[in-house]
């Protein structure tokens, strides 16, 4: 792999780790629903845009598109309304090492309604992977705040839910569309809800229209979602998925990085032991998984 390669590697996993706290920061100027509606409306349109000026070609057929639509709602819907509900109670290092915990319900809902098998090594994952989870939890749960850290946990693993199924979608649709239009209208698509919901729940008029909130949400929904996903989608054109998944580890390790540069947030002994088992534990599932199931779940993000 070229050093080329590797540096914009890199730089995806940085990308998706800065959502989060680019998340936190955004909650100073605008509601949750209406900033992740507003997140999914800019990023799709800038992925339709950069499809149209590719030429690439648009989805057909209505079997098709009921598919966008539900990999809009499943990963987009969901997706981003459990991340964007969930900042408001998990603090963002945290928040992207429970993200990230994803391959884990991937693998639990390909053996459950796709009938594939995992070797030991997957199930070892499994296992680890989930007890880290408890690591993590436990000692935020007797915390004070133990019932709003549940509840940003429970955001978490909906928007983890709806990524995984929408991955089951991904991969009915592989090969049949193209991948950058096809993105692109999913999140337009799955915005629509979140949108409503801003507009039953909310006030989408009370957001504070200042240069700092344009310059984080430009960087969300252009750099954190419609470059990220571009650059990965070219960057698998040419490597092998399980050379450039070696680089996930990076996601939660710059998650908590920025944590604790920009949030003051520290870990405990507990859950320092519990992160490191969780990335044990994804690494293993990832790895034993079967390669077509690797490319939805990469696909996703």
């Amino acid at each position: 792999m070229t050093l080329r390669k590797s540096s914009l590697i890199i730089l995806v996993m940085f990308l998706w780790a800065a959502c989060f706290p680019l998340i936190v920061a955004g909650f100073a100027y605008a509601p949750h629903l209406t900033f992740a509606a507003m997140r999914a409306f800019l990023a799709g349109s800038a992925l339709v845009v950069l499809g149209v000026m590719l030429g690439r070609p648009w989805p057909r057929g209505k079997r098709v598109w009921f598919g966008i639509v539900g990999i809009g709602i499943g990963a987009t819907s969901l997706g981003f309304l459990g991340m964007f509900m969930a900042s408001e109670f998990v603090s963002p290092g945290l928040a992207t090492v429970l993200a990230n915990t994803q391959p884990l319900m991937a693998a639990a809902v390909a053996i459950a309604m796709l009938g594939e098998r995992l070797g030991g090594r997957g199930k070892a994952g499994l296992t680890l992977g989930f007890v880290g989870i408890v690591l993590i939890a436990a000692p935020q749960l007797q915390g004070p705040a133990g019932g709003a850290f549940g509840l940003g946990t429970a955001y978490i693993f909906l928007a983890a839910l709806g990524i995984t199924i929408s991955n089951v979608l991904i991969r009915a649709l592989a090969g049949r569309v193209d991948a950058i239009i096809a993105m692109g209208s999913q999140m337009l698509i799955g915005g629509v809800p979140l949108l409503l919901g801003a507009f039953l729940y909310e006030d989408p008029m009370s957001v504070t229209i200042t240069l700092d909130f344009v310059l984080i949400l430009l960087a969300i929904s252009l750099f954190g979602t419609s470059l990220a996903y571009w650059l990965w989608s070219e960057i698998l054109r040419t490597t092998d998925l399980s050379r450039a998944n070696a680089f996930a580890f990076l996601v939660p390790g710059f998650g908590l990085a920025m944590g604790a540069a920009f949030f003051g947030e520290s870990i405990g002994l507990l859950t320092g032991l519990g992160i490191l088992v969780t990335l044990v534990g994804v690494a293993m599932t990832n790895m034993d998984r079967p390669k077509s199931t690797q490319t939805a779940d990469a696909s996703a993000n």
